[in-house]
């Protein structure tokens, strides 16, 4: 039996089909079904686990002393945990732990936007608090993205068609949904790297 063509059809696509719910179910089943399921049990171990095994990958790790030598030579965070940068970023780019990935979902996708969009606090890669667990780390994963589902909940048809604004500098002629879709890729596609990090941890030696 051949499968239909969804391009090629007048029906509406996603439950309701509106803009809105497509972009919502798109997001929120993925991460309430697989995603998120796939963090539970994370470990302090795991969470800083180097893929490569050299001690070389970029983390999130306790601030280097007053004469020490950082291993990169930008350090993000403002507490007592930092993590590692270069810019430009070296051609290949390093491995990196769930810590670093972890990191930058919460910082970088989420919890700048939620500044930018959603009343969130403000947020930056060098002056976030970083977590030195799994569970700090966990915790602030789901109240960045608690408050970013939130907001995009509230935005409606007309609400995703507005132009996102200086916030997003060289973008900021693109619609609100164009922003959303944006997201949706980098939470499942960040946060499948760290399931397969999770995998590579359970079948290491």
């Amino acid at each position: 039996m051949t499968s239909p063509d969804i391009t090629q059809t007048d029906q509406p696509r996603g439950l309701g089909g509106d803009l809105p719910t497509v972009l919502l179910d798109q997001i929120e089943f993925h991460v309430r079904e697989h995603l998120r399921p796939r963090l539970e049990g994370l470990t302090d171990e795991e969470y800083f686990f180097d893929p490569g095994g050299s001690g070389r990958a970029w983390t999130v790790h306790p601030r280097a002393a007053d004469g020490e030598q950082p291993p990169t030579s930008l350090q993000g965070g403002s507490g007592q945990m930092a993590i590692d940068f270069e810019f430009p970023e070296p051609d290949p780019a390093p491995l990196t732990t769930i810590a670093w990935r972890l990191g930058h979902l919460i910082v970088g996708v989420l919890a700048m936007r939620n500044h930018s969009h959603h009343g969130g606090p403000p947020a930056d890669y060098m002056t976030w608090d970083y977590a030195a667990t799994a569970a700090e780390a966990l915790a602030q994963f789901d109240a960045a993205y608690k408050r970013w589902i939130d907001g995009v909940r509230g935005w409606g048809q007309e609400e995703l068609q507005l132009a996102v604004g200086e916030a997003e500098h060289h973008w900021a002629d693109h619609s609100r949904a164009t922003l959303v879709a944006h997201i949706n890729r980098e939470l499942i596609h960040h946060l499948a790297e760290i399931a397969l990090l999770r995998d590579l941890w359970a079948h290491r030696g």
